[in-house]
């Protein structure tokens, strides 16, 4: 890992390259990019992304004071898309992975392989789901995200917090670093530097069950258990610590896009 002490912000490195880095999301592992609930983890993972599903909608039409135009950037099999668009929204996502749109699809919300199919479209709310840590080319995909966002529109991001108590108590272990599908480990400090250009931050959320499964996770890469107490006990603790630093194991940013002078 490098230090990027000015962004206040964690560089994976090594990195791989571009062209490399879907062959390390096939794993049959990765459940983001499935809709399984075998093991124990990935059904706690689809439940509890079941609950926070409805929660994703309620933010954005509490933002965007009403439903609007929706762009979902790494939209995995589409559930976000698919319970927005059930709320009134005019749903769009993006997936690069072939077999995570094909889920989609099978649902009935057509996904598109990358950022540049909207070029030139604005929205009134782009999300990324604990996506922004995958992206390559860190500023380049910035400026794409940002031309979304229509002027007075909200941009949401959810990204791990290295600087949270589960990171500090798995070190190495810490599931959240995911390396090296994780590309970058952000900081709350780090968030707003890297969008100061374009946007204002106006709030930032907890993700509290966030700390509950990395620990899991993390537990299961330290000592190979598929079901730990300590996990639990951790998780919790996360959260106290979290209440009273702020420093919480995942965060959300919401973000508004400064209007353009006249």
């Amino acid at each position: 890992m490098l230090l990027d002490e000015e962004r206040e912000m964690l560089i994976t490195d090594p990195q791989p390259k571009e062209s490399e880095l879907g062959a390390y999301y096939e794993s049959s592992d990765y459940i983001s990019h499935t809709d399984s609930k075998k093991g124990l983890l990935a059904f706690l993972y689809q439940n509890v992304k079941k609950r926070s599903l409805q929660k994703k909608a309620k933010l954005i039409k509490k933002l965007n004071r009403g439903s609007g135009s929706l762009l979902d950037i790494g939209a995995g099999t589409g559930e976000f898309c698919k319970v927005a668009q059930k709320s009134g929204w005019t749903s769009h996502g993006v997936e690069p992975n072939e077999k995570a749109r094909a889920y989609s699809k099978s649902k009935g919300i057509d996904l598109n392989a990358a950022m540049e199919f909207y070029s030139g479209q604005e929205f009134d709310v782009v999300t990324l789901w604990h996506v922004l840590e995958h992206l390559p080319n860190l500023e380049e995909s910035i400026h794409r995200i940002s031309s979304l966002v229509r002027p007075g529109g909200t941009l949401v991001i959810a990204v791990p917090n290295f600087k949270s108590f589960d990171a500090k108590f798995y070190k190495s272990f810490w599931a959240a670093y995911d390396v090296p599908r994780h590309l970058w480990h952000f900081s709350k400090a780090s968030m707003p530097i890297l969008f100061a250009e374009n946007f204002e931050l106006i709030k930032i959320k907890p993700m509290v069950f966030d700390s509950f499964y990395v620990s899991l996770l993390s537990e299961k890469y330290k000592s190979g258990n598929k079901f730990s107490i300590m996990a639990i006990f951790v998780g919790l603790w996360s959260n106290v610590y979290g209440w009273k630093t702020k420093e919480y194991s995942s965060h959300v940013y919401c973000f508004k896009k400064t209007r353009k002078k006249e």
